[in-house]
This record gives C-alpha cells, sequence and structure tokens, in this order.
C-alpha cells in the first residue's frame, strides 16, 4: 500500500468544492499504489487546488507557456540524484490543478468535475513517478493505467471519446 508516502492537498485559489481535498488525496493515493515503490522508502507529495492566475503564472515561469492549463506536476526527484537518507522523507513533487480550466474542460467534455479532477490529479502524481506521454508507447502505458485506476473509482475511461492525454 502507500503508507510510506503523505499526500498534502492545499487549496490556494478558485472555487473548488467542499471535499476537494479529500477528492484530490484519494485519487493521489489510488496513483501511488499503483505506481509508487515502497521499496523505495518514505515519500511526500503535495497537491495544490488553484486557479489559472497561478497556474499561468507558473506555467510561464517554468515552462515558457504563457497561458494557463489544467493540470502542472513538478517532479522534484531526479534518476540521477543519490540515494536519500535512509527513513528520511523523499519529496515527490507538486501536482497543480487550475479551477477554471478543469471546471471548463469537464463542462465541454460533458463530464462531472468530480471525476475529471480526480483523473488530472492521477494524471499529475503520475508524472512526479516517471510516467510521460511523449512517444505513442509512453501514451499508451500512461493513458492504459489511468482508465484502470479510474474504472475502480467508477470513472469512464476519459481517453475513448478523444484520445488526448492532459496537458502536463
Amino acid at each position: 500500500m502507500t503508507s510510506a508516502v503523505d499526500v498534502t492537498v492545499s487549496r490556494e485559489a478558485g472555487d473548488w468544492a467542499e471535499d476537494a481535498e479529500w477528492l484530490a488525496e484519494r485519487a493521489a493515493l489510488a496513483a501511488l499504489g499503483a505506481a509508487y515503490d515502497d521499496g523505495e522508502g518514505p515519500a511526500e507529495l503535495s497537491v495544490v487546488l488553484a486557479d489559472d492566475a497561478l497556474v499561468q503564472q507558473l506555467n510561464r515561469d517554468y515552462r515558457g507557456k504563457d497561458k494557463p492549463t489544467n493540470v502542472l506536476s513538478f517532479a522534484l526527484t531526479e534518476a540521477e540524484e543519490p540515494e536519500p537518507e535512509e527513513g528520511v522523507p523523499v519529496m515527490l513533487g507538486d501536482v497543480i490543478l487550475a479551477w477554471e480550466t478543469v471546471a471548463r474542460e469537464a463542462a465541454e467534455q460533458r463530464k462531472s468535475l468530480k471525476d475529471h479532477m480526480t483523473h488530472l490529479v492521477m494524471h499529475g502524481v503520475l508524472h512526479l513517478l516517471g510516467y510521460d506521454h511523449e512517444t505513442d508507447d509512453e501514451a499508451e502505458e500512461m493513458e492504459a493505467l489511468e482508465t484502470r485506476l479510474l474504472a475502480a473509482f467508477g470513472i469512464a475511461d476519459p481517453y475513448a471519446a478523444n484520445h488526448q492525454p492532459p496537458d502536463r
């Protein structure tokens, strides 16, 4: 299980639902349960519930894209880094969601906001764990895992209609 990983969820901005923190933590733990090896030791990650303005600023400053996006993932570990001290949690990184973009996409795609948010948190956490969708093979692997995780929550395959992975 994922008892070795601490998930912190913070609400920075946006009109997120009352249970958004719980939903984000549940989604993050599900992704971690499927893709994080507890043998690597304790770890931490954060999920930030933000708005378009904050995400646009981060996207501009760190990715050179001056626009908001639905989710950003900032991994704080790299394969080349030295092994962490035993027992000291490794900070996996941050997943940041933009309220307006997530809400707009959910409405446009005729999905519930909670289902879309759950998918994006899972997607972001998988990026922190090294999954990507730069190549067709990578995208296929990542999408299959996301679809399986979402199905366990009773959420339909988000790729069935348009087959486009979320922005990062």
